[in-house]
Protein backbone atom coordinates (compact mmCIF):
# COMPACT_ATOMS: atom_id res chain seq x y z
CA UNK A 1 0.00 0.00 0.00
CA UNK A 2 2.93 2.18 0.90
CA UNK A 3 4.41 1.70 -2.73
CA UNK A 4 1.35 2.41 -4.34
CA UNK A 5 0.90 5.53 -2.65
CA UNK A 6 4.38 6.69 -3.28
CA UNK A 7 3.71 6.30 -7.04
CA UNK A 8 0.89 7.78 -7.03
CA UNK A 9 2.23 10.91 -5.21
CA UNK A 10 5.25 10.82 -7.08
CA UNK A 11 3.34 10.62 -10.71
CA UNK A 12 0.72 13.89 -9.15
CA UNK A 13 4.51 15.95 -8.48
CA UNK A 14 5.49 15.42 -11.87
CA UNK A 15 2.09 16.47 -13.88
CA UNK A 16 2.00 19.37 -11.09
CA UNK A 17 5.69 20.32 -11.86
CA UNK A 18 4.96 20.11 -15.99
CA UNK A 19 1.53 22.02 -15.10
CA UNK A 20 3.28 24.74 -13.71
CA UNK A 21 6.12 25.11 -16.24
CA UNK A 22 4.22 25.25 -18.65
CA UNK A 23 1.79 27.92 -16.75
CA UNK A 24 4.85 30.00 -16.80
CA UNK A 25 5.74 29.54 -20.19
CA UNK A 26 2.23 30.45 -21.09
CA UNK A 27 2.68 33.64 -19.11
CA UNK A 28 5.92 34.28 -19.95
CA UNK A 29 4.75 34.51 -23.77
CA UNK A 30 2.16 36.94 -23.12
CA UNK A 31 2.41 39.87 -24.62
CA UNK A 32 2.64 43.74 -22.73
CA UNK A 33 4.00 45.88 -24.93
CA UNK A 34 5.12 46.24 -28.57
CA UNK A 35 8.63 46.67 -27.89
CA UNK A 36 9.94 43.64 -27.43
CA UNK A 37 12.41 42.81 -30.48
CA UNK A 38 12.76 39.18 -31.06
CA UNK A 39 15.71 38.03 -33.79
CA UNK A 40 14.46 36.91 -36.93
CA UNK A 41 15.51 33.31 -36.62
CA UNK A 42 16.27 31.35 -33.21
CA UNK A 43 19.71 29.95 -32.20
CA UNK A 44 19.07 26.46 -32.15
CA UNK A 45 16.91 26.74 -35.74
CA UNK A 46 20.05 28.06 -37.57
CA UNK A 47 22.37 25.00 -35.91
CA UNK A 48 19.83 22.85 -37.95
CA UNK A 49 17.83 20.96 -35.36
CA UNK A 50 14.27 20.62 -35.15
CA UNK A 51 12.25 23.20 -32.90
CA UNK A 52 10.86 22.20 -30.02
CA UNK A 53 7.81 22.99 -27.87
CA UNK A 54 9.99 24.26 -24.97
CA UNK A 55 11.57 26.44 -27.60
CA UNK A 56 8.97 28.92 -27.42
CA UNK A 57 9.39 29.45 -23.74
CA UNK A 58 12.40 31.21 -23.99
CA UNK A 59 14.00 33.10 -26.76
CA UNK A 60 17.53 31.69 -25.95
CA UNK A 61 17.99 28.95 -23.72
CA UNK A 62 20.06 29.36 -20.50
CA UNK A 63 22.57 26.79 -21.44
CA UNK A 64 23.14 23.88 -24.13
CA UNK A 65 25.62 21.51 -22.30
CA UNK A 66 26.79 18.81 -24.78
CA UNK A 67 26.91 15.16 -23.54
CA UNK A 68 28.36 11.85 -25.19
CA UNK A 69 26.52 10.22 -28.25
CA UNK A 70 24.92 13.02 -29.22
CA UNK A 71 22.94 13.90 -26.25
CA UNK A 72 22.35 17.82 -26.12
CA UNK A 73 21.08 18.94 -22.14
CA UNK A 74 19.38 22.40 -22.87
CA UNK A 75 18.67 24.18 -19.41
CA UNK A 76 15.79 26.69 -20.37
CA UNK A 77 15.15 27.89 -16.74
CA UNK A 78 16.61 28.31 -13.20
CA UNK A 79 13.70 29.76 -10.49
CA UNK A 80 14.10 30.59 -7.22
CA UNK A 81 10.78 29.97 -5.84
CA UNK A 82 9.69 31.42 -1.45
CA UNK A 83 10.14 27.84 -0.24
CA UNK A 84 13.76 27.88 -0.90
CA UNK A 85 14.42 25.98 -3.55
CA UNK A 86 15.64 26.47 -7.46
CA UNK A 87 14.45 24.68 -9.55
CA UNK A 88 15.62 23.93 -13.15
CA UNK A 89 13.85 22.82 -15.92
CA UNK A 90 14.98 21.90 -19.48
CA UNK A 91 15.59 19.25 -22.41
CA UNK A 92 17.22 16.47 -22.96
CA UNK A 93 17.89 15.97 -26.78
CA UNK A 94 19.32 12.75 -28.61
CA UNK A 95 21.17 15.22 -31.31
CA UNK A 96 22.71 12.00 -33.43
CA UNK A 97 21.60 10.01 -35.56
CA UNK A 98 21.12 6.63 -33.78
CA UNK A 99 19.12 5.74 -30.51
CA UNK A 100 20.82 6.79 -27.46
CA UNK A 101 21.01 4.60 -23.94
CA UNK A 102 20.98 7.67 -21.48
CA UNK A 103 24.28 7.35 -19.21
CA UNK A 104 23.95 5.36 -16.24
CA UNK A 105 26.11 8.43 -14.81
CA UNK A 106 23.87 11.14 -14.88
CA UNK A 107 22.29 9.32 -11.69
CA UNK A 108 25.88 10.25 -10.11
CA UNK A 109 27.34 7.47 -7.45
CA UNK A 110 25.53 8.27 -4.53
CA UNK A 111 23.92 4.75 -3.21
CA UNK A 112 20.52 6.19 -2.12
CA UNK A 113 20.27 8.01 -5.48
CA UNK A 114 21.57 4.58 -7.67
CA UNK A 115 18.93 2.40 -5.92
CA UNK A 116 15.75 4.18 -7.46
CA UNK A 117 16.96 4.27 -10.73
CA UNK A 118 17.63 5.72 -13.98
CA UNK A 119 17.81 9.98 -12.83
CA UNK A 120 19.36 13.35 -13.28
CA UNK A 121 20.45 12.55 -9.81
CA UNK A 122 24.08 13.48 -10.10
CA UNK A 123 23.45 17.14 -11.37
CA UNK A 124 25.11 19.65 -8.71
CA UNK A 125 24.75 23.75 -8.62
CA UNK A 126 28.15 25.47 -7.89
CA UNK A 127 28.44 28.72 -5.78
CA UNK A 128 31.85 29.84 -6.23
CA UNK A 129 30.76 32.97 -4.63
CA UNK A 130 29.89 31.28 -1.44
CA UNK A 131 31.95 28.44 -2.30
CA UNK A 132 29.02 25.79 -1.56
CA UNK A 133 27.88 22.98 -4.33
CA UNK A 134 24.52 22.17 -3.93
CA UNK A 135 22.91 18.86 -4.60
CA UNK A 136 19.68 17.63 -5.77
CA UNK A 137 17.09 17.22 -3.26
CA UNK A 138 15.48 14.01 -2.40
CA UNK A 139 12.05 12.99 -0.97
CA UNK A 140 11.79 11.42 2.56
CA UNK A 141 12.04 7.93 1.13
CA UNK A 142 15.53 9.19 -0.78
CA UNK A 143 14.26 9.39 -4.58
CA UNK A 144 15.66 12.60 -6.01
CA UNK A 145 13.61 15.55 -6.90
CA UNK A 146 14.49 15.27 -10.54
CA UNK A 147 13.26 13.81 -13.85
CA UNK A 148 13.40 9.60 -13.44
CA UNK A 149 13.05 6.67 -15.76
CA UNK A 150 15.13 7.90 -18.38
CA UNK A 151 16.11 5.30 -20.82
CA UNK A 152 16.23 5.13 -24.60
CA UNK A 153 16.18 8.12 -26.68
CA UNK A 154 15.63 8.02 -30.56
CA UNK A 155 17.21 10.16 -32.79
CA UNK A 156 15.93 13.59 -32.61
CA UNK A 157 13.80 12.94 -29.96
CA UNK A 158 13.46 15.03 -26.49
CA UNK A 159 12.28 15.07 -23.25
CA UNK A 160 11.62 17.50 -20.69
CA UNK A 161 13.34 17.47 -17.40
CA UNK A 162 13.80 19.29 -14.04
CA UNK A 163 15.72 19.15 -11.26
CA UNK A 164 15.29 20.42 -8.09
CA UNK A 165 18.03 22.12 -5.52
CA UNK A 166 18.43 24.17 -2.39
CA UNK A 167 18.57 27.50 -3.26
CA UNK A 168 22.07 29.44 -2.36
CA UNK A 169 21.86 32.94 -0.55
CA UNK A 170 19.51 35.14 -2.06
CA UNK A 171 22.33 37.93 -3.39
CA UNK A 172 23.97 34.55 -5.96
CA UNK A 173 22.29 34.89 -8.98
CA UNK A 174 25.64 32.81 -11.06
CA UNK A 175 26.07 29.40 -10.28
CA UNK A 176 27.80 26.65 -12.41
CA UNK A 177 25.49 23.89 -13.21
CA UNK A 178 27.41 20.73 -13.35
CA UNK A 179 25.75 16.34 -14.30
CA UNK A 180 28.20 13.74 -14.81
CA UNK A 181 28.78 13.09 -18.78
CA UNK A 182 28.22 16.33 -19.54
CA UNK A 183 30.03 19.61 -19.73
CA UNK A 184 29.13 22.36 -17.43
CA UNK A 185 28.23 25.60 -17.68
CA UNK A 186 27.15 28.96 -15.69
CA UNK A 187 23.31 29.82 -15.41
CA UNK A 188 21.52 32.78 -14.14
CA UNK A 189 19.27 32.10 -10.88
CA UNK A 190 16.00 34.36 -11.83
CA UNK A 191 13.78 34.90 -8.53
Amino acid sequence: MSMRFTTKARRGMVVLTAVAGLALGVTGCGGGGGDDKKPETSASASKGSNPSAQEGQADEPLAELKGQDGLILRLTSADRDAGGFVTVNGELKNDGSEKVTVPAGVRGDETEIIKHGRSLGGATLVDSKSKKRYYVLRDTEGRPLTTTDLGILKPGESVPVFMQFPAPPSDTTEVTFQLPTFASATIQISG
